[in-house]
């Protein structure tokens, strides 16, 4: 499974009301380190596709769910597991550290 754009209006449907767990990443296009993560969540997307979803919501065109998270600054992670945050983190980080990270958090 790919990546998931979400929007503001979607955000409760993808994320909140998912039947598996989400990791919820807010970035923006003009930020280096959400480009450098950008691919190996696509990847962890396809690899663990069936358990977990990938959802990248864009901070510039949907602020309201990042200002609803407390997002600070970007990247910033989040893991939804039955509608509620099991995990956070900020920045980028390696996608063996990423993965290690998602599967001690579902």
């Amino acid at each position: 499974m790919a990546t998931v754009a979400v929007t503001d209006a979607t955000f409760d449907a993808e994320v909140k009301n998912s039947d598996i767990p989400v990791v919820v990443d807010f970035w923006a296009e003009w930020c280096g380190p959400c480009k450098q993560i950008g691919p190996a969540l696509e990847e962890l997307a396809v690899e663990m596709g069936g358990r977990i979803k990938v959802a990248k919501v864009d901070v510039d065109s949907n602020p309201d769910s990042a200002v609803a998270m407390g997002v600070r600054g970007i990247p910033a992670l989040f893991i939804f597991k039955n509608g509620e945050v099991v995990s956070n983190r900020a920045g980028a980080a390696p996608k063996a550290a990423l993965q290690s990270w998602i599967e001690d958090s579902i």
